[in-house]
């Protein structure tokens, strides 16, 4: 059922539901809906996750988020799901709040009310509509006697954590994750672009009880925070964003994985521990732990749904698991599964399984080299969805290589160039001012050699440029690229996808992380 089969409901309406089975991740597959910010809980017997609601258009690079969805289950491994797509939205619940800006929020049970009735409290990032802040996003709370509302703004003065309340800061107020402790205290955490923080709250669950506190000793913090509590010890998870060539996080900024830290306390001293989930299809990453039925369940968000993208993510649900045998217990590392697909079809390109690596390897942190060969071409590409070389001083060259681990036989190549400046230019991205293959012969006289009989070498950006030569067999390629220049400087190069292909389809061989094959030269 499509997206346009659904409209805004007011919070008093019976929210509009629909029963799926499906096979695997992500739980919303088909397109017609994406879900992003996963937020799982256990209520009345049952597995929900919130999750935010992506819309972008597939060429805009923004996050159109304007409402909450959920997802409800009996039981994960049985693929029945039920899907309510329009839960909440801002400016229902909170006045006070902008439309359509429903970011990563949290549902958590609370104390029941005076006449004995549970309650609910959704810790919602939103907007402030009036407020001269530098940044308005703050945080409300709503109540209802169930994860399907009727929601009630509980504050209805407005949000309870912003730049102004209850004391000031210069942060931007998103993300919040809530822990009801063993002794009923309250605490509350948010924060992004590396800034979190913790509070404690009154047992009303809104009024803040102590004083705001910097969270430290979280590595690579960047966003996302996620708290929950296990056999004493408090563990903290959050999206991660140390990159660099040699992190166990990401080798690309605009990444990020999924981390966590401990702590005997919920205000620390919090402890470093590792990474838990790697960077996943989209650049952003953002964690949920519950357990459920004796079981802990990890939810995240990907692009791997039809049409997905980075602004238009899909929720995943897997198994995690904790290895007991250290003190504090460590979480295991999870691996992300995928539903069954299809399988490729028979395709002459051969360069997803070859090893990608270039002349200016290590890659400055926004580019990734893995984007050559993944077969992923974008609209509006990110700067990790390409190879790139910018740097402050750029050369006058650059090459991107491909190594098989066996030699490979090929007469045809397609290359995307990427461009945010003109041909001539000496500053930025540009196309390059040429460009050619080389192959590494291992008969005769060793070495690298131009490829013969070949086809002319576009320039082009933002299309393939295909060139057509005479047959080799070689284990290496190589494309050469010279830099745009002004006469003065050399702008940068980038490539978003590049293409290698044999003389006839064959069934598509993707290579898994390992060992690079053996250097050509």
């Amino acid at each position: 059922m499509g997206a346009s089969a659904f409209v805004a409901h007011a919070q008093d309406a019976a929210p509009v539901s629909r029963e799926i089975t499906v096979p695997g991740n992500p739980i919303l597959a088909e397109g017609d809906f994406y879900s992003t910010d996963p937020a799982p809980f256990v209520a009345d017997g049952k597995l929900w996750i919130l999750t935010g609601r992506d819309e972008a258009a597939s060429d805009v690079n923004d996050f159109i988020m304007p409402e909450w969805q959920l997802l409800k289950t009996d039981d994960p491994a049985s693929g029945k799901w039920t899907h309510y797509p329009a839960i909440i939205k801002p400016e229902n619940v909170f006045a006070w709040a902008e439309e359509a800006r429903a970011y990563a929020g949290q549902i958590v049970e609370g104390p029941k009310g005076p006449d004995g009735r549970k309650r609910y409290y959704f810790y919602a990032p939103v907007l402030e509509k009036n407020s001269d802040a530098e940044d308005r996003f703050a945080i409300g709370v709503a109540v209802a006697e169930s994860p399907l509302g009727p929601w009630r703004d509980a504050h209805p003065s407005g949000p309870i954590i912003s730049q102004k309340v209850p004391v000031a800061n210069k942060i931007q107020n998103i993300d919040p994750t809530v822990l009801i402790d063993d002794d009923f205290r309250v605490y509350i955490y948010w924060g992004t672009f590396g800034q979190v923080r913790g509070m404690e709250l009154a047992r009303d669950m809104i009024t803040p009880k102590g004083p705001q506190q910097t969270i430290t000793g979280l590595t690579g913090f960047f966003e996302a925070p996620w708290i929950m509590k296990r056999k004493g010890t408090y563990y903290m998870l959050y999206a991660g964003n140390n990159a660099g060539p040699s992190s166990e996080c990401t080798p690309a900024v605009y990444h990020a994985c999924i981390a966590y830290g401990s702590a005997p306390s919920p205000m620390g001293p919090w402890t470093y521990r590792g990474v838990v989930l790697k960077p996943v299809s989209s650049t952003t990453s953002h964690p949920g732990a519950v357990e459920f039925g004796g079981q802990w369940y990890f939810a995240y968000h990907t692009a791997d749904a039809k049409g997905g993208g980075h602004f238009r993510r899909s929720v995943a649900l897997d198994k995690m698991a904790w290895d007991d045998s250290v003190t504090p217990a460590r979480i295991r590392p999870v691996e992300p599964t995928r539903r069954p697909l299809p399988a490729p079809a028979p395709s002459r390109n051969i360069a997803q399984a070859a090893w990608a690596t270039s002349s200016n390897d290590p890659l400055p942190v926004q580019f990734w080299i893995k984007a050559l060969n993944n077969g992923v071409v974008k609209e509006a590409p990110l700067p990790p969805d390409m190879w790139g070389s910018w740097s402050p001083n750029n050369p006058p060259s650059q090459w991107i290589e491909y190594r098989w681990d066996e030699p490979v036989t090929i007469n045809a190549s397609r290359i995307r160039f990427w461009n945010d400046q003109p041909a001539g230019s000496g500053v930025g991205v540009a196309p390059p001012a040429k460009w050619h293959l080389e192959y590494w012969s291992s008969t005769g006289k060793r070495g690298w050699k131009p490829v013969s009989n070949r086809s002319s070498y576009g320039t082009d950006p933002g299309t393939f440029q295909n060139v057509s030569f005479d047959r080799i067999t070689t284990r290496c390629l190589r494309a050469v690229m010279e830099a745009s220049t002004d006469g003065k400087t050399h702008a940068a190069l980038a490539v978003q996808e590049w293409e290698v292909d044999a003389p006839a389809p064959a069934p598509v061989h993707i290579r898994s992380d390992g060992a690079p094959p053996q250097n050509c030269s």
